[in-house]
C-alpha cells in the first residue's frame, strides 16, 4: 500500500469518526435546550401565578438519557486484569417529571366571613356540573342568587351549604362547623361542617385548570376529614392562601435555565465549526 494511500485512508477514517462526534454532540446539546425551554416555561408559569389564590409552585425536574458504552467497568484489560473505570458516552437530557410543591402559601386577611383558608394539608372539595368531584386550595367563596356556597366559577362547595334569606352573619369554626344567625333569633343555626379532603400522593393530583385539581390512580382516593384531625389542615375564616411561590427564588432559576440554555447553544456552535473543520480536510 502506497503512502498516498495509507494517508487517504487515514483521512477518510478521521472524517467518519469525528463527523459521528459531533453529530452526537449536535444532538446531545438539542437535548439540553429542549429540556431548558421545558423549564422555562414552567417557572414562568409560577411567575404568572404568583398573586393566584391557592396556586403551588411547580418544579422541573430531569433526567439523563441513555448512554453509548463503549467500555464498561469491570470489564478485562488483560488477562489479569481489569479495568476500574470505564468509557460511557451519554446522549443528552430529557424532562422527567414537573412536580407540584404544595408547601404552605402566606396568608391574606380579607374579613370575608365566605373566605376560607386550611392552614396545613388538605383541599377543599368542589360538585362540578357533571358531579364529579375535583379539589382547590383556593377558599375564595361566595353565595349565589339561593344561598348557596360556590365557587368564584360557580360550582358548588361540598357539602351543599344553603344559607336562609335571613341569615345576618355566618361563623365557620376551625373544625369546619358552619353557623348561620338570623336576625330574628339569638342562638345560631348549623348549616353543616366543611370537611378537608387529604390524599396519599397530593403530588400526583391532575391540575384541571380554574385553581382545580383532579384525583389519579397516582394520587390515591380523597380521604374526607374533620378538619384539624389525621393531620389535616385546620380552617381560618376571613383569611385566603396566597400562591407559595417566591419571586427571588423564580428569579434565580430563570437566570440558571437561561445560562444553561445559552451554553447549549455554544456547544451546538462549537460542534458546528468543528465538523467544518474536519470537512475542510483533504
Amino acid at each position: 500500500m502506497t503512502g498516498k494511500k495509507l494517508r487517504f485512508l487515514l483521512v477518510i477514517g478521521l472524517l467518519s469518526f469525528n463527523a459521528e462526534a459531533m453529530l452526537k454532540a449536535l444532538n446531545t446539546a438539542a437535548t439540553g435546550m429542549a429540556a431548558q425551554e421545558t423549564n422555562v416555561a414552567t417557572i414562568s408559569n409560577n411567575i404568572a401565578n404568583i398573586n393566584t389564590v391557592g396556586f403551588k409552585k411547580r418544579r422541573t425536574e430531569f433526567d439523563s438519557l441513555l448512554y453509548e458504552t463503549i467500555r464498561k467497568p469491570g470489564s478485562r484489560s488483560s488477562d489479569s486484569t481489569k479495568w476500574t473505570v470505564g468509557v460511557q458516552v451519554g446522549s443528552g437530557a430529557k424532562v422527567s417529571a414537573i412536580r407540584k410543591e404544595f408547601s404552605q402559601g402566606s396568608p391574606k386577611i380579607t374579613n370575608n366571613p365566605f373566605d376560607l383558608m386550611i392552614n396545613g394539608e388538605g383541599f377543599f372539595g368542589i360538585l362540578m356540573p357533571n358531579q364529579q368531584v375535583t379539589y382547590t386550595r383556593d377558599g375564595s367563596f361566595h353565595v349565589d342568587n339561593q344561598g348557596t356556597l360556590v365557587t368564584k366559577q360557580g360550582f358548588k362547595v361540598l357539602p351543599v351549604l344553603v344559607f336562609p334569606p335571613n341569615t345576618k352573619s355566618v361563623h365557620v369554626s376551625p373544625n369546619g362547623q358552619v353557623d348561620a344567625y338570623m336576625k330574628s333569633q339569638i342562638e345560631p343555626i348549623n348549616i353543616g361542617q366543611i370537611p378537608v379532603y387529604t390524599f396519599a400522593n397530593p403530588t400526583g393530583l391532575n391540575s384541571a385548570g380554574a385553581n382545580l385539581f383532579e384525583k389519579t390512580v397516582s394520587s390515591g382516593a380523597a380521604i374526607s376529614n374533620i378538619a384539624g384531625n389525621s393531620n389535616s389542615g385546620v380552617l381560618e375564616q376571613g383569611s385566603l392562601e396566597m400562591s407559595n411561590v417566591s419571586v427571588m427564588v423564580e428569579m434565580t432559576d430563570l437566570i440558571k435555565a437561561q445560562r444553561a440554555y445559552e451554553m447549549n447553544s455554544k456547544v451546538m456552535g462549537v460542534a458546528d465549526q468543528m465538523l467544518q473543520t474536519v470537512n475542510q480536510l483533504r
